[in-house]
């Protein structure tokens, strides 16, 4: 977390949290969400309309995934300054890209390992690592098949509706935490 952010949070620390304005894709891309885009319906729901405008700035991406994390619940979160905004997340707290050299690489630049790996009922491939769950990036999935087929990886099968709970996390804070 950034210092400027810790500094913040110390100076102020009874500022609100904020719901439902920040949504992470399945493809690790941010969405901004207004109100009115709020109404529209949830973020993962079947109404694109729901998913906001995509974050395109570079730093403000950067910025997101250092100060991304979670609290005790397993709602995901931007620390912006003394304000936790809490993630509605399509799919997992993270997303992974796949190199080369078999690790993987974070929506938010973070390396993480391999620990296991789980296929849903759609043919959505998650990995575990020592940072969490997260679903492979469908532009990896033809170095995954070839893990898959070399026995590198051994996954599992698991509905999706199970694996939050599985795994500790939580797709909507707002319906969670608020209701």
């Amino acid at each position: 977390m950034d210092e400027i952010v810790k500094a913040a949070m110390a100076k102020w620390p009874e500022v609100p949290a904020c719901y439902g304005w920040l949504g992470l894709d399945a493809r690790g891309q941010w969405h901004l969400r207004d109100d009115e885009v709020q109404r529209i319906g949830p973020f993962a729901g079947s109404n694109p309309a729901g998913r906001g405008q995509r974050l395109e700035h570079e730093k403000l991406i950067a910025f997101i995934g250092r100060n991304y994390g979670n609290c005790e619940q397993g709602c995901w979160f931007f620390q912006n300054g003394p304000q936790r905004v809490y993630v509605e997340l399509e799919a997992a707290p993270w997303i992974w890209r796949l190199q080369p050299d078999g690790t993987l690489r974070s929506h938010t630049e973070q390396l993480a390992s391999y620990l296991s790996s789980w296929v849903d009922e759609q043919g959505r491939l998650y990995v575990e690592t020592e940072l969490g769950l997260g679903l492979v990036h469908s532009q990896d999935m033809h170095l995954a098949a070839d893990w898959v087929e070399q026995g590198r990886w051994l996954p599992q099968d698991c509905p999706a509706a199970e694996l939050p709970q599985r795994f500790g996390f939580v797709l909507s804070p707002q319906a969670s935490l608020l209701g």
